[in-house]
């Protein structure tokens, strides 16, 4: 293994105007963390151009601010992928990122814990809401136009922070946690892990609170974790939360936004138009 600043990584790989910014979400004891924090570790399986960090002690978020200077349009919390054991930091992160960059919102792409630290991934997200929420000045931001956006387990972390946000997954540290952290979007790309309920059912942890925001959810027939965006779907839908499905045939499972994939190029320009028509 080798350890490396995630920024520093992601800087080599995409050109950008501007370098992002590192915020860690924990000033003092990290909750329901029992090792030390050390700086992020790299996997060496850079399989299909893939950064995949490995390990994460010490979450932070990355901030992505748009180019063009003007007040963002809204801002983005982009939980990147990897089975809740890795984060595909740039295919579901930084690449994710500069796309939003391009459509005029702020993104903050989130480093939660990782391997196998569930709660501990739920802790990370709704701090960092709470955070950038509480920095909404600063970073230029209308603090009621704060989202998620997740890839696969990220998908699965975005629809957890965009149900349980009434939950105190961790004790409050600071005056920050009194803010709320529920999200005012959510959009899950080929989500996985939803459907753990019986019979393939909603997994019994998410429960839909009747304030839960709306939902933008895509994924494909042939993508073996596809039965969670039909479930997920289905509760928001007995919930009466507003939810937009979209269901192809093709794609697969961890492409992001890379060319070569009908769904890649597909989900974007659809969650794009469904931006704009909420967030007007």
């Amino acid at each position: 293994m080798k350890r490396f600043l995630v920024y520093s990584l992601l800087f080599t790989q995409v050109i950008m105007a501007q370098k992002p910014t590192s915020v860690h979400l924990w000033p003092n004891a990290v909750p329901n963390e029992t090792e030390a924090k050390q700086e992020h570790e790299i996997s060496d399986n850079n399989k299909n151009n893939v950064i995949r960090v490995s390990k994460v002690t010490n979450p932070d978020f990355l901030v992505f601010k748009p180019i063009k200077a003007h007040k963002s349009k809204g801002a983005v919390i982009v939980c990147p992928g990897g089975g809740y054991s890795v984060l595909s930091t740039n295919l579901e992160g930084s690449e994710t990122a500069q796309w939003l960059n391009s459509l005029g919102y702020t993104a903050f792409v989130l480093n939660y814990r990782v391997p196998q630290k569930q709660l501990g991934a739920l802790n990370d997200v709704q701090r960092a809401i709470r955070i950038i929420r509480n920095n909404a000045d600063k970073y230029d931001i209308d603090p009621n136009k704060i989202g998620v956006l997740g890839f696969s387990a990220g998908g699965s972390l975005s629809a957890r922070a965009a149900t349980l946000f009434t939950t105190n997954s961790y004790e409050k540290i600071d005056a920050m946690d009194a803010i709320s952290c529920r999200p005012d979007f959510a959009i899950l790309i080929y989500p996985a892990y939803l459907d753990k309920g019986e019979l393939r059912s909603l997994t019994p942890e998410i429960k839909i609170p009747e304030n839960a925001p709306p939902f933008f959810i895509f994924a494909t027939a042939d993508d073996k974790y596809g039965n969670s965006a039909l479930v997920m779907t289905t509760a928001l839908r007995d919930h009466k939360i507003p939810v937009d499905l979209h269901f192809i045939q093709n794609g697969g499972h961890g492409y992001g936004l890379r060319p070569g994939n009908p769904a890649a190029k597909m989900w974007p320009r659809l969650a794009e138009n469904w931006l704009e028509k909420i967030l007007d």
